[in-house]
């Protein structure tokens, strides 16, 4: 199946510019990363997926919509308002060997000695289909995807941290998006990226497109044990507090695709800045609202996105994760 996006199937979703490659990497100063963890015949799909800023103490903002998961880190983002480590997002039992061998990373490169440092990991359940083997994640895999990190384009799909994720009852995994603003008279950017993994009914303009629909088998767990993080950045100055309420807004846009936010979900959305800035810088109410415009368009377009680049798989067992047809979708456009 060939790739596409969304936005290249003729739908266009607000009224935003994307930027260069309408991708989290559009944000000056971030690079991202992906090792993929593929191994169809011992049932193995998982890995990581590395977001790197550049600069080491970051203002950030968390928001937790159902906390039914493991977000490494959570707690001192919230009580700071701050990120000192690259975000990394894998699988639910990866998590913690994950952020071990994020700590080693960031100690290892070190300009002084550390005394304390918290690495932020987020999870999702991807057990479904990656069942056989539940912790393939190593230190060295994460080093790859950490060392690896670039700007420009970012894979999507069956990728990294997505690489067994189901959404909305299809395959589904990585995505991406960006859009322009204006802030303080200066044209900025706001880049997302969702790893995509939970449960609901997809929505394409207001109407439902579920497998059974299509004579697909619904992908996931029936006792709908999901999980989604959105990550956002953007490269202006903003406060904790004001990123928190961007970092909502990342939450509430699952809910324009058909999200559940069921009982058995961690749902969750980090927001952060590339621009260290005083405690007290706002923006503007009118910026704010044009901020969170552009993080809704773009969470929205990454979830359809990640969608469009998945591609099946079936495991060893016999479990499907049917991808969603192109042609289904460009039917639902039309």
């Amino acid at each position: 199946m060939s790739e596409l996006r969304i936005r290249e199937a003729g739908e266009v979703i607000g009224r935003l510019e994307p930027g260069p490659w309408n991708a989290l990497t559009d944000v000056r100063g971030v690079r991202v990363g992906h090792t993929t963890l593929c191994e169809p015949e011992q049932g193995v799909h998982s890995g990581v997926t590395a977001i790197v800023p550049e600069g080491k103490v970051l203002p950030a903002g968390l928001s937790v919509a159902n906390g039914y998961g493991k977000f490494v880190g959570a707690t001192q983002v919230m009580e700071l308002g701050e990120v000192e480590t690259p975000i990394l997002l894998t699988s639910t039992l990866s998590a913690f060997r994950t952020a071990d061998a994020l700590l080693t990373w960031v100690l290892d490169r070190a300009e002084r000695p550390v005394r304390t440092i918290n690495p932020v990991v987020g999870e999702i359940n991807d057990s479904w289909l990656s069942h056989t083997v539940l912790r393939p994640v190593t230190a060295d895999h994460v080093w790859n995807a950490l060392d690896t990190a670039t700007s420009g384009p970012v894979a999507m799909g069956n990728v990294g941290g997505g690489t067994g994720a189901c959404a909305l009852g299809y395959k589904a995994g990585i995505g991406t998006s960006s859009r322009r603003v204006a802030v303080g008279g200066q044209e900025a950017s706001v880049g997302v990226l969702v790893q995509a993994n939970m449960d609901g009914d997809l929505r394409v303009r207001g109407n439902m497109l579920t497998p059974r629909s299509l004579g697909l088998p619904v992908a996931g767990s029936s006792s709908a044990e999901g999980s989604c993080v959105v990550v956002i950045a953007v490269d202006f100055a903003c406060s904790a507090r004001q990123l928190s309420r961007i970092a909502n807004r990342g939450v509430f846009a699952l809910g324009r695709t058909g999200a559940a936010y069921s009982h058995g979900s961690g749902d969750y959305a980090l927001a952060f800045s590339t621009r260290p800035a005083p405690p007290r810088a706002e923006l503007r109410p009118a910026e704010l609202d044009l901020v969170f415009t552009a993080v809704m368009d773009s969470v929205e377009e990454a979830v359809l996105d990640s969608l469009l680049a998945a591609t099946t798989v079936i495991t060893p067992g016999g479990r499907r994760a049917a991808a969603l047809p192109h042609s289904a979708l460009l039917k639902a456009l039309a």
